[in-house]
């Protein structure tokens, strides 16, 4: 467990016990003279009941507007699998203008009562800097449990080089009288992350079994595989532009690949620095490489293999600010043999604060598909086309939903009541 604080706490080697700053009365959190924080987290292990019961020397209010704290948490994995937790105060209303940061890093090894306890400390010790300007500082005891034993370096020697490696399985059965189905995924992946480079393989595997008794004598099956291998290779140039490769290669009986290899180079421009990427990116991505595939049964272009050139340029967005949080993406992909056979993948998630307690919520995908030259020559069977065992014939895909949400009533919300 590790967490970025002032330099004096890390020099002291001082070890923040949960309760570290805990006051006298707990009655104060509802007190005019608490700090008025709003909590504004969608990132891993934000248990809020847990925070208001570590920390009721605040007033934890359900909207901003009250604030006066805005307390933001983004996150992003590490190259380890652990969380980078960066935790932003804004100052409002009486604090306007005033603003910090803290970071958070959590180990992949850790439970999540670990993490749950770490981002709790950090979130204290960053609360009091604020709360001294109010009358409740005199109140506030701060504890701290001195190490018996200095703690020595660590070695600066990584017997793994940096290396994270995951393997994973799973599987599962079900039936009833006349029906049953089992299905059996297993996946493994290594990871080497670094200011300068970074490279991860991923291997997955999955397997999918029906079976239907439709009388007596008739017996409807039906499988599914997927298997797929991905390689990525970057090297970071600067705080903006990073260089690097991918390659794929993957078996679908859903899509009539019997074996799929694709790889080439790609290019990637972020318009702001990559440090600020929990909370603000605008990334230009463009690739440009090769596909073969070998299908499973003869395409509708009389076909049993193919290579074609291709490229592709992705543009990304992401925004999380006190207003809320934008993410979209749009992908354009073409083969070079044939101009008019492309996708292009567009998402976009949204969710904004129109004014006090209401937000709107946005989600949306939408596929343009002029790429379909793998499709099987031969008519899917009922079955197939029912139980969606093989793509079907489409120029285009969507998927969107809406909606508002409104929250009113009292602004204080510190009671923690887990009942029934």
């Amino acid at each position: 467990m590790r967490t970025i604080l002032p330099q004096v706490a890390l020099t002291l080697a001082v070890a923040i016990v949960p309760d570290v700053l805990a006051a006298q009365d707990a009655t104060s959190e509802t007190s005019p003279a608490a700090l008025q924080v709003f909590l504004d987290c969608n990132a891993h292990e934000c248990d809020f009941d847990h925070f208001r019961r570590q920390i009721p020397w605040v007033t934890w209010v359900r909207d901003r507007e009250d604030a006066d704290l805005h307390l933001l948490i983004t996150d992003q994995e590490t190259g380890g699998g652990g969380q980078r937790y960066t935790l932003s105060y804004l100052g409002r209303r009486r604090l306007e203008g005033t603003a910090k940061t803290l970071v958070f890093v959590s180990e992949a090894t850790q439970t999540d009562a670990e993490v749950r306890e770490g981002l709790t400390r950090t979130i204290a010790v960053g609360l009091v800097q604020f709360v001294e300007g109010t009358p409740l500082a005199s109140r506030l005891q701060i504890q701290y449990e001195a190490l018996d034993h200095p703690t020595p370096a660590p070695s600066a020697r990584d017997p793994w080089n940096l290396w994270v490696f995951h393997v994973g399985t799973e599987g599962s059965v079900e039936g009833e009288a006349q029906q049953n189905r089992y299905t059996v995924e297993g996946s493994a992946s290594a990871d080497r992350v670094s200011d300068a480079f970074k490279i991860s393989l991923s291997l997955n595997a999955g397997y999918d079994h029906e079976s239907f008794d439709l009388d007596d004598s008739t017996t409807v099956s039906s499988r599914a595989e997927n298997y797929e291998a991905d390689l990525l290779m970057v090297w970071s140039l600067n705080d903006h532009w990073s260089v690097g490769g991918l390659a794929n290669a993957s078996r679908s009986t859903f899509l009539n690949r019997d074996l799929s290899i694709s790889a080439g180079p790609a290019i990637e421009y972020n318009l702001f620095p990559y440090r600020e990427s929990t909370r603000r990116s605008l990334t230009f991505r463009y690739e440009v490489g090769f596909q073969s595939w070998n299908y499973q049964v003869e395409t509708i272009e009389g076909r049993l293999a193919e290579i074609h050139p291709g490229h592709s340029l992705r543009v990304s967005a992401a925004v999380q600010q006190p207003w809320g949080e934008i993410y979209g993406e749009v992908e354009g992909i073409q083969y070079l043999h044939d101009l008019s056979s492309h996708r292009i993948n567009t998402y976009l998630r949204v969710e904004y604060r129109l004014f006090r307690g209401l937000s709107l919520e946005i989600s949306s995908e939408f596929a343009r598909i002029k790429d379909q030259f793998y499709l099987p020559a031969v008519d899917l069977s009922e079955e197939e086309v029912l139980l969606e065992r093989r793509q079907r014939e489409t120029d285009f895909r969507f998927d969107f939903g809406i909606g508002l949400s409104y929250r009113f009533g009292s602004k204080f919300a510190n009671i923690v009541n887990p009942r029934f």
